[in-house]
């Protein structure tokens, strides 16, 4: 049976959004999660979802989906047609990596091709490409080198981290959607039976089928929250308790935040951005915790005289991300090696200032969900090499759940997107993360 003309209409629009969305993100740099939110306003939940997932899905797998495309072409096609480029990838992913009638990816990606000057006269072509690959199918896709799904300059970065092969381990694991993890604010294991999840080892919680998170039990009462299992660990490596003093610096949007603040401890919560601290208020007021909520440029903030240093200083720094490309596809396609270097700039007057904040005796805790070194170790370095004051208090193994294999020979967290395996690939897997925690004299 054919679908109604509202139904094509309302997938022909999810497509647009999703067509536009890559455009947004390889075009113009902006991160997908912005596109999104713009250019999906209005239509129904099914709609936005499906264009979030074909986008994700093109961004993902763009260097598997170039050369499919580019297989199915009898000449390349002029560079003004990057429109078309977008649109042949919005309709293989459906074919070739998507459960969507082949009918109705190849009809919408025809009509879309129809709607603009620039890519009606490729209609024919849009068309036959789409129908060659229905009709030949996509046998060894998933044999093509995962390296074509990451830039350049990224992968010889992590073959110089981590070694080639599992460079290539990493960029295969990144092929693959993140699972979703939550947070409980207590009782852990109760939340995992209650919402049909798997309890990890760090009392993250990981969902199996996680639909509208919004509508699942506990949400509306304040009894969890979404937060990757690696992203969990750095507040966990403080041993937040009833009475200590702690700065979460660059807080928003506040899973950290919400951590140390449900062990009772009293939490200055620290961002530059408003908008993100109203999302942080927003979220501590559904969870029921409380935490002092500063506006502030972490770099330069002087907290009242009373409160010039913590027991404890959280700081998960701002940068390029690398780690959660599984979650966040656009990451590898809008980062650029010259952010690297700005951000390591950055992160070291922040470190610099997290170290300062800190009362003697106390403990700074240093993160990044970053997969490069510049980034993590190499920062921490730094700080040790100008502050003799301080010293690293190593990490051990089984510490709040963490395997051997994710630390380092300096004790240090780094947890890799192949770590946490699991016979599901859509269950496997972990944020890439890097943590230190280190004790000021």
């Amino acid at each position: 049976m054919g679908e109604s003309p509202q139904t094509d209409a309302q997938g022909l629009a999810a497509r647009r959004a999703a067509a536009d969305a890559i455009d947004a993100v390889l075009a113009n740099g902006r991160p997908l999660e912005e596109a999104m939110e713009r250019l999906t306003r209005g239509l129904e939940d099914r709609d936005r979802a499906l264009a979030r997932m074909i986008a994700s899905t093109v961004l993902r797998r763009l260097g598997t989906l170039r050369a499919l495309v580019r297989s199915l072409l009898e000449k390349p096609l002029p560079a003004s047609a990057a429109r078309v480029d977008t649109l042949l990838f919005v309709g293989a992913a459906q074919i070739a990596l998507m459960d969507v009638p082949d009918h109705a990816a190849v009809d919408t990606t025809v009509a879309l091709a129809g709607e603009a000057p620039a890519t009606a006269g490729f209609k024919g072509l849009v068309n036959a490409v789409l129908r060659r690959l229905v009709r030949e199918g996509t046998k060894g896709l998933d044999a093509l080198d995962p390296y074509l799904d990451v830039p350049e300059w990224l992968r010889d970065g992590w073959s110089a981290a981590y070694g080639g092969a599992l460079a290539r381990e990493i960029a295969m694991a990144s092929r693959v959607e993140a699972p979703l993890d939550i947070t409980a604010k207590a009782d852990p294991a109760l939340w995992a039976e209650k919402l049909g999840g798997r309890l990890l080892p760090t009392g993250s919680i990981r969902l199996t089928e996680a639909g509208n998170v919004t509508a699942l039990p506990g949400f509306t009462e304040g009894a969890w929250w979404v937060q990757d299992a690696a992203a969990a660990i750095p507040a966990r490596l403080i041993g937040a308790a009833p009475g200590m003093r702690i700065a979460d610096l660059c807080a928003a949007p506040g899973g950290k935040t919400a951590q140390l603040a449900a062990s009772g401890a009293e939490v200055t919560a620290v961002d530059r951005s408003g908008p993100r601290l109203k999302r942080l208020k927003q979220n501590l007021a559904r969870l029921g915790l409380e935490a002092a909520i500063v506006e502030a440029d972490a770099t330069q903030w002087r907290p009242m005289r009373q409160y010039e240093q913590f027991d404890a200083v959280l700081l998960d720094a701002p940068c390029s991300a690398t780690g959660t490309i599984r979650r966040h596809p656009d990451v590898a396609w809008t980062k650029r090696p010259a952010d690297i270097a700005s951000l390591v700039s950055l992160q070291a007057r922040l470190i610099d200032r997290a170290a300062d904040l800190v009362k003697p005796g106390g403990l700074l805790v240093y993160s990044t969900c970053s997969l490069e070194l510049e980034e993590g170790e190499r920062q921490v370095e730094r700080l040790l090499a100008n502050r003799p004051d301080y010293r690293i208090e190593s990490i051990g193994p089984g510490e709040d759940g963490i395997a051997a294999e994710w630390l380092t020979p300096a004790g240090f967290l780094r947890t890799l997107p192949v770590h946490l395996p699991d016979p599901d690939p859509r269950q496997s897997g972990l944020d890439g993360f890097f943590a230190a925690r280190l004790r000021k004299a």
